[in-house]
């Protein structure tokens, strides 16, 4: 059994994973290789070494390597790095992705969510690929963009021609009946072989009559009609007549490819100068002038020249896009493959960059942290690469001393993530110290239940939870919103909240408000058969009394909001004492844990004793002596019924005393510490490395310099304040699980009572069945939506301010790997 047990990986969420800091010298030759196998690991954390300069001199093999190399220097930007041109080459070929991507969107193709297997690629050949695809597309929408312009202009010219014979109005006066018969000989096609081209002249807009009046049409976008028109109006001085049509069909804008709402014109005008004018407005505002001529039998030519002309277009038009369509489901196939690839390979060079090259240029030199139980595999990956780069010289890997703070890993699994994300979000724990998430598994769903209590009620989360888990393979491969992807991200949580819910409910025993004898009889009866005083006077309790939570007869009785208020607001002031206290106890064994419970770094057990006197122990006394003796007392009355003292003098006195016994030891006890230790009177830290042997002295003498006892006593001061005040202010914040579980019964009361039950009054199936939607909507988006953030956030406040301010400090940061695992899909 103890082998067993020992065979068993060393996942510990009580504190974090024990680090090391590591240094790698990798060969040239394997560099590119190993970084990749590390990536895949996921293990190891580099430190940027741009701005360091070490020396340093390693055997292998018994040949000397001298290793001289500059980190950081200060003179040099990223973009002298060693490795920059791969990095600009993989965000070149990343750009071109990302336009592959942008294209298929756009054409409405869908690409293949899973990488298609294929031959293998390199990053050249990959980019030579690109590149062509990137060529052949460009010069595809190049093309098609041209003839979309020219079949736009032809569009566009045959609508003018159509609409502007209505305005044009010929010396026999037939102009309407001129316009029909254009539009019955459209798609005459008769002689067209033998008539020659009159696209290819110029066709001028010439007199309209013997006056001299003259005209332009055009067509121009709708949203700009009135004010062309009152600009030419101001231009002209009202010289001139505008005419108008809306264009009978949508023309696609080749460069946004939206459908554009257009209207033909026609201005007439007498002039020279106004025809100037008119045609710069034109120009202005974007119109296009399409020349018309009077004469019908030049229009029918020209109408159906330009519909040939159309036809044709369309049919290219057709064949382009068919093409393109063709190339970008051909890329699509392997573009999650190759956006993969070219991720990874720019995240290695990114790596590489942070390693640094020695004098000679053989081999690459980086640093990181890493568990401490990933020693073995971090070696197995670099073995393999060595062998797979056929390399003749092997990776050293080499444990170092640091004097920086590790970074704090948590192994968590899909269970416990969300609840260590939850802590998280307040602050990173600080290197090794206590995680308050072991506890936040328990302590934050049931806090929440407390306030959300009711079995109906969390019936209705746990299916929401369960449907979540039961898609949980589904949605892990969906991109989601926002909100539903911090709902799956925190489903365990919803499931974990909705059975302590259920519990809450079947000890509050409410039912969407409504009371249940499921474990057994009432003790309580009425006084008489009509039950007729049960409100005035009360029942008599006749029997044992209900086995497990409230009995239902105290629904509707005179004594039932005195009740409840007193039940939940002493049970609530029992939840919060006990998580204190659970507090300051984890807040003992932290300072066990480092070694001193005076927050320095001392060795010593008279340190470690005189540190658990002087603060862990009047803290509990402070906190027990007044809000402690209150919960002792709630729950002898509960058992007993007895009137115990609510005030005891000695508890009191404890209380008083334990404030300047929280306050004066400390600094003096630090000042004597310190004075010793430099007159050479007490024990200190020895050092075990050359390194410690020159830097102590320096060090010390710091510290003998910086030491303020002043500074020291006001902090202590602060500190002591704090927790006097915060023991008071945080036992009465834990009062809010009492207002809110009030708060949530008598809403769920008020809609039970004043919506359904008053609805299903009437003898109007209608009325029920609106009753009936009230109440859906307002459990659904009030108490089941509303209620449960509100709930949910002041569970998050309980944790992060009453618990763990007694504790936790929060200012370490995450331990963050190289891994393609960690890589964002949209990160280039």
């Amino acid at each position: 059994m103890d082998r067993f047990i020992d065979d068993l990986p060393p996942m510990d969420l009580m504190r974090s994973e024990k680090m090391m800091f590591v240094q790698l010298i990798i060969p040239v030759e394997s560099a590119q290789r190993a970084v990749s196998y590390l990536g895949e690991l996921g293990l190891l954390q580099f430190r940027d070494l741009w701005l360091r300069y070490e020396r340093c001199r390693f055997q292998v093999k018994e040949q000397d390597f001298v290793v001289a190399f500059n980190y950081l220097n200060s003179d040099k930007s990223p973009f002298q790095r060693t490795f920059v041109n791969q990095v600009k080459r993989c965000g070149e070929m990343s750009r071109k992705l990302r336009f592959f991507k942008e294209q298929i969107n756009k054409a409405g193709l869908q690409s293949s969510v899973h990488p298609v297997s294929g031959p293998d690629l390199d990053l050249e050949e990959l980019e030579i690929q690109l590149a062509e695809h990137e060529h052949e597309l460009i010069e595809t929408n190049s093309n098609s963009e041209k003839l979309r312009q020219t079949y736009n202009e032809l569009l566009e010219f045959k609508m003018v021609l159509q609409k502007a014979g209505g305005f044009l109005v010929s010396s026999n006066g037939h102009a309407v009946a001129e316009e029909t018969e254009l539009s019955e000989n459209v798609y005459s096609m008769n002689d067209y072989a033998d008539t020659a081209s009159l696209l290819e002249q110029d066709i001028r807009a010439g007199p309209s009559n013997q006056s001299g009046l003259r005209f332009i049409s055009g067509i121009i976008c709708k949203s700009k009609v009135l004010r062309f028109e009152r600009m030419l109006f101001r231009a002209t001085r009202g010289n001139m007549l505008f005419n108008q049509a809306p264009a009978d069909e949508e023309i696609m804008d080749p460069v946004t490819a939206e459908m554009v709402e257009k209207t033909i014109f026609v201005v007439f005008f007498s002039g020279e100068q106004a025809r100037t004018k008119i045609l710069k407005i034109c120009e202005a505002f974007g119109a296009n002038c399409y020349p018309v001529s009077e004469d019908l039998t030049k229009q029918r030519q020209i109408i159906r020249e330009v519909l040939s002309r159309l036809s044709e277009l369309e049919a290219t038009l057709d064949a382009g896009i068919r093409h393109r369509n063709k190339a970008l489901t051909s890329i699509g196939f392997h573009l999650t493959k190759w956006m993969n690839m070219v991720r990874r390979e720019k995240a290695v060079y990114d790596t590489l960059n942070m390693l640094n090259f020695d004098v000679t240029k053989k081999c690459l030199v980086g640093e990181g942290w890493c568990p401490i139980f990933a020693k073995a595999q971090i070696q197995e990956v670099l073995q393999r690469a060595t062998f797979d780069s056929n390399s003749q010289v092997g990776t050293i890997f080499h444990v170092m001393d640091s004097m920086e703070s590790p970074p704090t890993y948590f192994r968590t699994n899909r269970f416990t993530n969300a609840f260590q994300e939850i802590v998280d979000a307040y602050g990173v724990a600080r290197y090794q110290e206590a995680n308050p998430a072991v506890y936040a598994v328990i302590t934050f769903p049931f806090l929440f239940a407390v306030m959300f209590g009711d079995w109906g009620h969390g019936i209705c989360l746990l299916l929401g939870a369960l449907v979540l888990i039961a898609q949980e393979r589904k949605l892990s491969n969906q991109k989601l919103g926002s909100f539903m992807e911090m709902l799956f991200g925190g489903r365990y949580v919803l499931l974990l909240m909705s059975l302590f819910s259920i519990y809450c409910g079947l000890i509050y025993n409410e039912f969407f408000s409504v009371p249940f004898h499921i474990f057994g009889g009432s003790a309580y009866r009425c006084r008489d058969t009509t039950c007729s005083d049960a409100y005035t006077a009360g029942l008599v309790k006749y029997r044992e009394p209900y086995p497990f939570g409230v009995d239902p007869s105290w629904r509707g009785s005179r004594s039932e909001l005195p009740f409840l208020n007193s039940l939940k607001m002493k049970m609530s002031i029992l939840l919060g004492v006990t998580q204190m206290n659970l507090g300051i106890i984890l807040s003992y064994f932290d300072a066990r844990f480092f070694g001193s419970s005076l927050d320095i770094r001392q060795e010593s057990e008279v340190i470690l004793y005189l540190g658990a006197r002087y603060q862990f122990v009047p803290q509990l006394i402070f906190l027990n002596s007044l809000f402690g003796y209150l919960s002792l007392l709630i729950i002898i009355k509960w058992c007993t019924g007895s009137q115990a003292d609510l005030y005891h003098i000695l508890l009191l006195l404890l209380a008083t005393v334990a404030v300047p016994w929280m306050l004066f030891p400390k600094p003096f006890i630090l000042r004597k510490l310190h004075t010793e230790r430099f007159q050479g009177r007490t024990y200190g830290i020895l050092g075990t490395s050359e390194m410690d042997l020159e830097v102590e002295p320096d060090s010390a003498r710091q510290h003998h310099e910086d030491f303020n006892f002043s500074e020291i006593f006001v902090h202590q001061m602060i500190h002591s304040i704090e927790f006097v005040l915060g023991a008071v202010s945080n036992t009465a914040s834990y009062l809010r699980l009492w207002a809110l579980s009030l708060a949530h019964s008598e809403l769920s009361t008020v809609f039970y009572e004043k919506v359904l039950l008053l609805a299903w009054g009437y003898d109007n199936l209608v009325i029920r069945l609106v009753g009936l939607a009230v109440f859906a909507f307002a459990t659904a988006f009030i108490l089941l939506m509303m209620e449960t953030l509100s709930a949910f956030l002041h569970a998050l406040r309980l944790h992060w301010v009453e618990f763990q301010n007694k504790f936790y400090h929060g200012d370490g940061y995450k331990f963050r790997p190289f891994s393609f695992a960690l890589i964002n899909d949209e990160e280039d």
